[in-house]
């Protein structure tokens, strides 16, 4: 570049400097807007973010992880105490704490996305101010979150039925592989399209929390999927659209029905023949993450255009 400046002096003329400043270039944004494939491109900034929740959540605590194995642990004691011994509901019901347990970590894995993704951008507004980050990446982090204390309550349960006899089947693998797809997918769909809708109205949270109440009695957890059947008749099979039901369905065939007889399994306590889970279950389960990807990519599209308007308001 000298030699060219040089060389234009000596014969009086104007040289421009050897390298391109770039004037005629588009700005580009720091933070490119590509949803959700932005967020698992930046994989390493993901897992510091997974981590730094992790260890916020435990800070000052003196049980720390342990937490993970007393709530999920203290909802069953709840419900077991008022749903299986004060209302007797466990009597038709074989190894009902298996099959509510079963339950519960579906329902906590979801509530728990839910709430905590809906949360998670105005609760990191901090870094959304300071650091050009896909927004998508907070509720994605609270999934994982989530996801990472579903662990120790499998641990729990796998004790449990083990101890029943309980024998690991491939269809077993499937189902929870299925179950927890399916939770991953539409757990995030829903904490993506609330957690804009919380930047501009953070009546949205508490909406949330509210609503989350209503997924513990929407799913086969403290009743069975036979008492569905036995009260709504064919209206039942509008029941297993619902794409958490069809999840905790899937996990309780994972570990539940592994620890009936064949007694238990195709009688109930009058011995009437029944049906314990839908017999289309996989076909379900396949459908419903079918389902969860189309929302998925809804809650993105709406993400997308809500996204801006979210550093002026958060």
């Amino acid at each position: 570049m000298t030699d060219s400046l040089q060389a234009g002096a000596d014969t009086g003329t104007t040289v421009e400097p050897a390298y391109d400043l770039g004037e005629d270039r588009p700005w580009e944004d720091p933070a490119p807007s590509r949803g959700l494939l932005e967020v698992f491109r930046r994989r390493y900034l993901l897992k510091l973010l997974v981590r730094r929740e992790i260890s916020a959540r435990y800070s000052g605590s003196f049980l720390g992880l342990i937490w993970s194995y007393i709530n999920p642990l203290s909802q069953f004691f709840i419900y077991f105490a008022i749903i299986g011994v004060i209302f007797q509901l466990h009597d038709s019901i074989p190894n009902f704490p298996i099959h509510i347990f079963s339950a519960i970590i579906i329902v906590h894995f979801f509530t728990e996305t839910f709430n905590a993704g809906t949360r998670s951008i105005v609760r990191n507004k901090a870094i959304v101010k300071k650091m050009a980050v896909p927004a998508e990446m907070f509720p994605v982090a609270s999934m994982l979150v989530s996801l990472y204390h579903v662990f120790p309550q499998l641990v729990i349960l796998l004790v449990a039925v083990l101890f029943m006899g309980w024998t690991p089947t491939l269809s077993g693998v499937l189902a929870v592989a299925i179950a927890l797809t399916i939770i991953m997918t539409l757990g995030t769909a829903m904490a993506l399209f609330f957690s804009a809708a919380n930047v501009l109205f953070r009546d949205f949270a508490s909406f949330v929390n509210i609503l989350t109440n209503f997924v513990r009695f929407g799913v086969p957890m403290i009743y069975s999927y036979t008492m569905v059947g036995d009260r709504f008749g064919r209206f039942a099979d509008y029941y297993v659209l619902n794409p958490i039901a069809d999840a905790v369905m899937l996990m309780q065939h994972a570990f539940w029905i592994g620890t009936l007889t064949e007694q238990e399994l195709s009688f109930d306590d009058k011995g009437q023949a029944v049906d314990r889970l839908p017999d289309h279950l996989f076909t379900l389960g396949f459908t419903m993450i079918g389902v969860s990807l189309v929302i998925l990519v809804l809650a993105q599209y709406v993400f997308s255009k809500l996204e801006k308007q979210i550093p002026e308001r958060i």
